[in-house]
């Protein structure tokens, strides 16, 4: 499975400049090298695979053409950028993507000078480069500045509003829109039909390239045939006619995969661009990779796997997925309420939304990448009488969150916000943490804010917020399987503002927001071997809160622990504004409040993460013992 390919040109390249001695021919047989490697890796650490085997020959000729890293390459996304990392200096550390210590899975500053822009979201691409070519041209840093973007990206309005912006800049900057007719899932929208439309037609697909603007850009024998094609194509909607009146000059639709084309083209305008260049690319997701090219998701992301089959390794599971769990609540919830609806935005698979599309497809509604607009559409639904499920990864319900302000709590719309990927999720690291929802969901009016303990938790609060009718409501639950809990038969739901005691004990309480209960309790054990079980509680509630438990706890032990996977300014913070009004401190009460700490935490395993963090079953008992003023066995006397 490991066996290395052999790669006598590949050899030769350790950084972008090595290429630049390299015939085209090389360059051609390069890319095959690149393409094979980026799979040999991946095999070993699984990962993001199709996005970067569609993009291996585009990677090749930006670095042979540009100047890296005086120009600057700016992935949208970055999950297409391994061929990137081998080029540029990395290739011997390309086994270690996404582990503990090792290369990021997306582009990352402060881990190489050719990654001078991180990302992980999308459709930031054309921003930056933008703010780097404006840099520039007021003595900024130098150098060309090109933003590669995929089709799904350009769904996001964030994509147009820095197009607009450049088209009125008119400064030399190069997007390279990257249309494999597929983000994570198949894109949705008018702009992904209108890009299927450009090379629909048989001229484009005989001459391969067809420049409406910017002609006199092309090479001779690439001019005549784009002037051929633009005669054939008199009185239709030709290529380039949306961009241009954004102010950028239009090439393509070329064959990305096409090494000679791209050399041509890439350096063509690389001599001659003045302003802002579209180059409009055709790529394969999952290109020369057959069990990619056959997957539904052309490996979009995959497990570790053997290269000759592309068989996955996946561990089995003795629980089921937490994904899986809100999924089919939802389901059984929806069969009983006609009402119900569920939004995802451009993640049907990754939310679990493709099992409701499934038995509901009029129901669902995949709104592309487009978190602003999913949250604000869902607010419509809701004040038109629906019951919409908005159903989004923590991390990139950041982006929407005026909307859910502004558009959902003001008007106290009762909009359901199901938060997937919560807290640390392992080996895509930081930018896909879901660190900071509880914090700024909680500390909106009228807001019910909730966290699953457990598989068997999820399913009573995906039928707790199906019942909230007058406000809006989210509740969170992490990546990865549930504990093992028996599941009920359907979900009902709980009281609003109320917790729950887990297990009785004394001294210390122990309030869990969210699945650290499981740690929790396995900290308890421990304990009770020194004769030192503390009480465990569930709050399920980070907003209301269960004020006469929180009260209850404080007056009955003389110290307290809140626990949450979130950063400060979350459940604790709310627990500790209710003590101190309560006047509680007043009475000598010992409280400590163990959230995630204040900086970003690098990929690894989610219980390596969690280690980082301190809220660990062990660093949870050495927590207690710490505010109980008790020494740990081995530990050193003052």
């Amino acid at each position: 499975m490991s066996d290395r390919p052999i790669t006598p040109v590949l050899d030769r390249v350790d950084v972008p400049a090595d290429m630049k001695q390299l015939s085209d021919r090389e360059l051609r047989q390069l890319a095959d090298e690149v393409r094979a490697e980026t799979i040999s890796a991946v095999s070993v650490t699984g990962g993001h695979l199709g996005a970067g085997l569609g993009v291996v020959e585009l990677t090749v000729a930006l670095h042979a053409i540009f100047d890296t890293p005086r120009d600057k390459i700016i992935w949208d996304v970055g999950h297409q950028c391994y061929p990137h990392k081998i080029l540029t200096g990395r290739r011997d550390r390309i086994r270690s993507l996404r582990q503990k210590g090792g290369l990021s899975g997306f582009t990352k500053r402060s881990e190489s000078p050719f990654d001078p822009f991180g990302a992980a979201h999308s459709s930031t691409s054309i921003s930056a480069a933008l703010g780097f070519a404006a840099a520039r041209d007021l003595g900024g840093a130098p150098g060309d500045a090109v933003a590669v973007i995929g089709d799904g990206s350009m769904s996001a309005g964030m994509a147009y509003e820095a197009m607009n912006n450049a088209g009125h800049l008119g400064k030399r900057l190069f997007v390279i829109l990257n249309d494999n007719e597929m983000s994570i899932a198949p894109p949705v929208g008018a702009m992904s039909a209108y890009l299927s439309r450009l090379y629909a037609g048989a001229p484009f697909q005989e001459l391969k390239a067809a420049a409406k603007g910017a002609i006199s850009l092309l090479p001779e024998p690439f001019q005549e045939g784009a002037r051929r094609a633009k005669e054939m194509l008199k009185g239709m909607t030709v290529g380039g006619t949306l961009f241009e009146e954004l102010g950028f000059s239009y090439v393509g639709p070329i064959d990305g995969h096409d090494m000679d084309m791209l050399l041509t083209v890439l350096r063509t305008v690389h001599a001659r661009a003045t302003g802002p260049m579209l180059i409009h690319v055709l790529t394969k997701k999952g290109k020369g990779y057959a069990p990619a090219e056959r997957a539904a998701d052309k490996g979009h992301a995959t497990a570790k796997f053997d290269v000759l089959t592309g068989e996955q390794k996946k561990a089995p599971s003795n629980a089921p997925a937490y994904t899986k769990v809100f999924a089919q609540s939802l389901v059984k919830q929806a069969e009983r309420d006609d009402k119900i609806v569920a939004i995802t935005a451009a993640m049907p698979d990754g939310t679990g939304l493709n099992l409701f599309a499934e038995r509901f497809p009029k129901r669902c509604f995949d709104v592309g990448i487009a978190e602003q607009h999913a949250v604000t559409f869902a607010a419509g639904m809701a004040a038109a009488g629906l019951k919409p499920f908005c159903a989004l990864y923590s991390t990139f319900l950041q982006r929407g969150y005026d909307q859910v302000v502004h558009d959902v709590a003001i008007q106290r719309l009762p909009v359901r916000f199901p938060i997937d990927r919560a807290g640390l999720v392992g080996a895509d690291g930081a930018t896909h943490a879901g660190s900071f929802d509880i914090a700024f969901l909680a500390n909106l009016p009228d807001f019910v804010v909730m966290a699953a303990a457990d598989e068997a938790e999820l399913v009573h609060m995906v039928a707790t917020a199906a019942a909230i009718d007058d406000r809006p409501s989210a509740f969170r639950f992490p990546r990865g399987e549930g504990v093992g809990v028996d599941m009920p038969e359907r979900g009902t739901p709980l009281e609003i503002g109320k917790g729950r005691i887990v297990a009785e004990g004394g001294r210390v309480a122990i309030l869990s927001f969210g699945t650290r209960l499981a740690e929790v309790l396995k900290a308890r054990e421990a304990l009770a071997a020194r004769g030192l079980a503390p009480t465990v509680a569930d709050a399920r509630f980070a907003k209301p809160l269960d004020r006469d438990l929180i009260l209850r706890l404080a007056a009955e032990h003389e110290a307290l622990i809140t626990i949450e996977e979130g950063a400060i300014g979350g459940f604790g913070s709310h627990v500790a504004q209710l003590l101190a009004e309560a006047g509680v401190f007043d009475r000598g009460l010992k409280f400590r409040s163990m959230v995630l700490p204040d900086i970003f935490i690098d990929q690894a395993s989610p219980e390596d993460m969690y280690a980082v963090a301190g809220m660990n079953a062990p660093e949870i008992e050495a927590k207690v013992l710490e505010v109980l003023g008790v020494a740990r066995v081995g530990a050193k006397r003052a």
